[in-house]
């Protein structure tokens, strides 16, 4: 994969949902409650596909704070707490080419587990 190279992230008026747009024209919406329950930190992915978590009840979750680390990602904090996650570029664009089928995914992982949104 390219370098993604994001030219605009920009946050909607009620903080749910994420505009990233790239270099290439891209652009994408990204749903604040997909961020937090495949936030890529540690907390969520565990250090194994066996250590993952699904996470449950993030279906109203709002963004509170975009923060720069470095040249090559955001730190997303969300109104649960939750401030752990590093989304490089690279994984904002692959949320975004591939939001329906992963957040499909995430549905049918919570089915799966009696959880909910």
């Amino acid at each position: 994969m390219t370098q993604a190279w994001p030219t605009e992230l920009k946050l909607d008026a009620e903080k749910r949902t994420l505009q990233v747009s790239f270099d290439d024209g891209e652009s994408f919406a990204l749903p604040a409650e997909m961020l937090r329950v495949l936030s890529p930190s540690a907390e969520v992915q565990g250090h194994s596909p066996e250590q993952r978590v699904t996470v449950p009840g993030k279906k109203n979750v709002r963004i509170t704070q975009l923060t720069p680390v470095g040249n090559y990602a955001i730190r997303i904090a969300f109104d649960d707490g939750h401030d752990t996650g590093l989304y490089v570029w690279d994984y904002l664009r692959d949320l975004g080419e591939n939001q329906d089928a992963r957040f499909q995914s995430y549905l049918d992982e919570l089915a799966a587990k009696g959880l909910t949104r």
